[in-house]
């Protein structure tokens, strides 16, 4: 067992106390206490530890009902205690209650009293059942491996979770572009067509950045090849698409086809060669069923399996010059139970206790498990195969585009964020859905994953205009925003709706495009100091009891607050607003809060979004790609507090490159505003700002009409002063981002 925290004994006054007793009775009792408030972090005195072959049981009492964490399930933000099973093993099933899903993440965090918390992560890869009880308290329950438990003291949220991603390593910084719109379907069966939706989404002023295409592009269903006739053209479509400043990604299944005569499919055929793929137990390679029939599975844990599949990737990069990949189906999923030839009779398949699993068994859906991988057996490695391959695949990005590399999983297991962003999988189109995509995006973000988003509209059943503007609106604040469905399903493109919804979409897609370097800025931070993206309100207002369960609106950092309508038939929303001045984005109008909740017009073309007191958003004005919008004049909103200060960062670089941080290879700004004035101090530059400029600002909270307004010592005649709102809009600046700069505003 292993205790985390940062200066812990200083600055919370923490005592932290062990205490052994005997092995047959418990593990050990683990308190840490507030010196005017005890409280325990973890206390296994309370029922028998349980070590035994394939069966360990450890049960803890908890300092708190505000629990959350234990993904990937359809569940609420703060989980239910009373007597819910939580199954913790990775499965192809889409999102609905009581499923054990694609994700595995045996680490909850604790809400405590006065604004403290802990957190606790049981190292461990095989099938977990958490059976939460409303004591409170929680029993572990494990099919193997052993209990290396690691303990976080915080003393608050965010220090929780930035000791635990100390653990299982910081998130990858994304490529700018990544965090623009991007569009997919299964069903886009020839580059016509793929070309076609491109070109309509621009054609109607809507922002895309990265076209997708799902399995249609490949030749007989084959990962590596594409169909000569239906997408012969997709080098020159993937061509141009760059020559538009657009990227494009397409679909990598793990499942290697395994019937393709010999020498006609290299990817087979190298990968024989070089025993790469995954045994049974008899030490012949197992065949599951995937999409293209039979298939073989890559096992990662080999090195060599590492570098074919890097040499794959670099074979079919060197003729379609994909972005980046995305890895589904690694779970790893199989539309056979264990193989084509069945399982052994043994332990590992029917082990003596089995976790509440979707199919009963361990193996239904996925492989035998007792195949072996180069380390061990899948009955100790199933819950590692995507995080496994998101490494070999965001290493074989690196090595073969030599750029700051982009996957996108489903299957996931802690420290996934290093190397992948993850989506929630095959979400139905519908309002429940749209509601419980909130707590799904949040617990990501709680596990070190924060590119992540659902598929907008839904991917499953046919969505409504009203939900799916809904839908955008809300999607336009995931950290990675997609509207991707199935084949089966009416189309949901932005530009197959009416005018008005069309508008709302728009609104939505170009709000998100000017706040691209206010979020750029939050991911740095995500990947520099643990922080979070999109954020619980509890991690930010920890004290305020109101936030506690709050999972239906949610922060982006520590500045906006993002509250989405997610009610059919809905035109006004009830927003809570934790105390202090939240000022509407839209508009700079103040809201005065004591801590309540405001009912707010939220008309179909609406999304309300406020900005906290004392911040300032770097923002940039939109265009219909990244590549465009990042030569836009930026402009800043700056949000005072009753004294009339406010801060703010930006990080910059060139969006694409490897390790600019850690080179110094970036540019990086601090802005304040104090005194009637707003300065910028440059305290890296590199180049990347050069030729930018600020274009203008917006004061919210100017207590009264400025007589004149000052850029740099000049005069600027381009101003306007709202008395109503108290608001300040100087516009028509040309003040290099790149130099220091003043804006002052003269009372």
């Amino acid at each position: 067992m292993k205790c985390v925290s940062q200066e812990v004994f200083l600055r919370a006054k923490m005592i932290f106390r062990m205490s052994s007793i005997p092995l047959n009775t418990s593990l050990s009792h683990l308190a840490s206490r507030c010196a005017e408030n005890p409280t325990e972090s973890l206390n296994t005195t309370v029922a028998p530890l349980l070590f035994a072959d394939q069966y360990l049981q450890l049960s803890t009492t908890l300092a708190s009902s505000l629990l959350s964490g234990l993904g990937e399930h359809y569940t609420a933000l703060r989980l239910d205690l009373n007597w819910t099973s939580l199954t913790l093993w990775n499965r192809d099933m889409a999102p609905h209650a009581d499923a054990n899903l694609y994700g595995s993440h045996p680490f909850y965090i604790v809400q405590e009293e006065d604004g403290l918390a802990h957190g606790v992560f049981l190292l461990n890869s095989n099938a977990i059942e958490v059976i939460l009880q409303p004591t409170p308290a929680l029993t572990w329950v494990s099919t193997g491996g052993i209990l290396d438990l690691y303990v976080f003291l915080g003393p608050d949220p965010q220090s929780v979770i930035r000791q635990y991603l100390q653990i299982i390593g910081y998130p990858m910084m994304p490529p700018y572009w990544s965090l623009g719109f991007h569009l997919c379907r299964w069903g886009y069966t020839s580059t016509n067509t793929t070309r076609g939706v491109a070109q309509r989404m621009h054609n109607a002023s809507l922002p895309l950045d990265v076209q997708w295409n799902d399995l249609d592009y490949a030749h007989k269903q084959r990962v590596f090849t594409f169909d000569p006739w239906r997408f012969g053209d997709l080098p020159e479509m993937v061509e141009d698409f760059h020559k538009r400043g657009m990227k494009y990604i397409l679909i990598l299944d793990p499942g290697i086809s395994s019937t393709s005569p010999p020498g006609t499919y290299p990817p087979f055929d190298d990968g024989l060669k070089r025993d790469v793929f995954i045994k049974n137990a008899s030490g012949d390679i197992l065949i599951g069923k995937v999409w293209p029939g039979p298939t073989a599975f890559p096992d990662f844990t080999n090195p060599e399996t590492r570098q074919w599949w890097e040499d794959c990737i670099r074979d079919f990069h060197s003729r379609v010059l994909v972005d980046g990949l995305w890895i589904d189906m690694n779970e790893p999923s199989s539309f056979v139970q264990g193989s084509s030839e069945g399982c052994p009779d043994s332990d590992l398949e029917k082990p003596p206790y089995t976790p509440r699993v979707v199919g009963g068994q361990l193996n239904s859906g996925t492989l035998c498990m007792s195949a072996q991988q180069r380390i061990s057996t899948h009955y100790n490695l199933h819950n590692l195969y995507g995080l496994t391959e998101a490494y070999a695949t965001h290493r074989a990005l690196v090595n073969v585009r030599k750029k700051r590399p982009f996957v996108l999983s489903r299957s996931s297991y802690p420290g996934i964020g290093r190397f992948s962003g993850v989506w929630t999988g095959d979400v139905r189109s519908d309002w429940e859905q749209l509601r419980f995509s909130i707590p799904a995006v949040l617990q990501f973000s709680l596990f070190g994953v924060p590119l992540v988003g659902a598929d907008i509209c839904g991917f499953g059943g046919n969505t409504t205009e009203e939900l799916c503007v809904r839908w955008m609106q809300l999607g336009a604040f995931y950290p990675f925003m997609r509207n991707h469905n199935d084949r089966s399903n009416a189309p949901q493109e932005p530009y197959v709706f009416g005018q008005k919804a069309q508008a709302a979409m728009r609104n939505a897609l170009t709000l998100r495009y000017s706040l691209l370097p206010f979020l750029y800025t939050l991911f740095h931070h995500a990947h520099t100091s643990a922080d979070t993206v999109a954020r619980p309100l509890f991690m930010e207002f920890p004290s305020d009891p109101n936030c506690q369960t709050i999972d239906q609106q949610f922060l982006w950092g520590s500045s906006l607050l993002i509250s989405p309508v997610l009610k059919q038939g809905a035109v006004e929303v009830a927003a809570y607003l934790p105390p202090g001045t939240w000022y509407s984005l839209q508009n700079g109008q103040p809201f005065y809060s004591k801590g309540q909740y405001f009912l707010l017009p939220a008309p179909l073309d609406t999304v309300s979004v406020h900005v906290r007191d004392g911040h300032i958003i770097p923002q940039q004005e939109p265009a219909l790609t990244t590549t465009a919008s990042r030569r836009n004049p930026f402009f800043l909103t700056v949000a005072l507090t009753a004294g009339g200060w406010a801060w703010g960062d930006l990080f910059w670089d060139d969006g694409d490159s490897l390790d600019t941080f850690e080179m110094q290879n970036h540019c990086y700004v601090i802005f304040t505003a104090g005194q009637s004035q707003i300065m910028s101090n440059p305290l890296q530059l590199n180049g990347a700002l050069d030729g930018l400029v600020l274009g203008g600002v917006r004061v919210f909270g100017v207590p009264s009409p400025p007589q004149y307004v000052l850029a740099n010592g000049e005069r600027v005649a381009d101003f306007t002063y709202r008395t109503d709102i108290k608001v300040l809009t100087v516009a028509e600046l040309a003040l290099p981002m790149s130099e220091a700069f003043t804006v002052q505003w003269v009372l």
